[in-house]
């Protein structure tokens, strides 16, 4: 009887079920793929006045923004961007890897859901409120007692002191990293804590056994096996930082200027769009806000992928030495 409906199953290809399902995944598949090329096509299309004006590499390299001469260059933004992104990974990975290792490795029973759930509720705070907590309140607390220290101690040190200039306003491109690292220091450490539950108890219990510390098996045995879960988070969370808006306006200052120093007020990518797209009157002045999410896109794609390419090659050599 079996062998009846195997072979009838065999002649009529796959059942209908499998069809449907092959059928939804590939449309869902190629839907993603067909809202990536319609949202670049829109950004390029609504662009093309100010790329055809300046060029691409002009208005990437152009540091000017002046919507009275409509000279506009998108440099100042992409890199407080890049800078604030950057400043809220270096601050937020080592802590929410801290995070991950003491609710998965450390934590008693009894502590790890109150802690998971507490960051769980970070995670689902809106951003305008990061925003305002960070322009009310810490802002003025940073300036008041933290700016001041680090302006005296590390402003002091030969070749990074410079970055470590600047008036005690509370608003700057610091400040704005310091606000994007708290915000994903949710995201990071949710996945973290997830990937690392995945590892089984024996691998650990095995290693504890023949005499490995805590810290040698997270570095030996967690992160090898949970490496692409870890990469994936961190991806997350930049992505989360490369694109924030309401709260990086509110903390980073608005300001159309290059600094090196940190503590200058700066101004991003996301933050010029919303602050300037209302107030834009002209074809050009329009096309130039749209020319900076078009970048940010890029930006983004650009990250992405190498992060992607870094993990295969990690993969692949790993592989090569096993």
């Amino acid at each position: 009887m079996s062998k009846e409906i195997t072979t009838k199953r065999a002649s009529s290809g796959f059942p209908l079920g499998d069809l449907l399902l092959i059928g939804s995944t590939r449309l869902a598949a190629v839907g993603v793929l067909l809202v990536l090329g319609a949202i670049l096509v829109m950004l390029y299309r609504g662009a093309l006045p100010a790329l055809e004006k300046f060029g691409f590499w002009g208005f990437v390299s152009g540091s000017e923004w002046n919507p009275v001469t409509e000279v506009f260059g998108g440099l100042s933004p992409m890199v407080g961007t890049l800078v604030s992104s950057l400043i809220a990974l270096v601050i937020g990975l080592p802590i929410s890897f801290g995070i991950a290792i003491f609710i998965t490795e450390m934590a008693p029973p009894w502590l790890k859901r109150p802690v998971g759930t507490a960051i769980e509720l970070l995670a689902a705070i809106p951003s305008i409120i990061y925003g305002m907590w960070g322009l009310f309140v810490f802002a003025p607390f940073f300036a008041d007692n933290i700016q001041p220290w680090l302006t005296d101690t590390l402003g002091e040190l030969p070749v990074v002191g410079e970055l470590f200039q600047g008036p005690p306003l509370g608003i700057s491109v610091f400040t704005a990293g310091i606000i994007l690292a708290i915000m994903i220091i949710p995201f990071i450490s949710s996945v973290m804590r997830d990937v690392f539950e995945t590892v089984p108890n024996e691998l650990r219990e095995s290693a504890f056994g023949l005499g490995s510390t805590t810290w040698e098996v997270v570095w030996n045995i967690v992160l090898p096996m949970t490496r692409a879960g870890v990469m994936g988070g961190v991806m997350l969370g930049l992505g989360r930082a490369l694109g924030e808006t309401m709260a990086v306006t509110f903390v980073i200052g608005n300001a159309h200027e290059l600094h090196w120093a940190l503590f200058e007020p700066g101004n991003s990518i996301a933050s010029t769009i919303a602050n300037e797209f209302t107030e834009a009157d002209g074809e050009v002045y329009t096309a130039a806000l749209i020319a900076l999410g078009l970048l940010l896109f890029l930006i983004t794609f650009i990250i992405l992928a190498l992060a992607k390419l870094m993990l295969v090659r990690m993969t692949k050599n790993e592989g090569q030495r096993s």
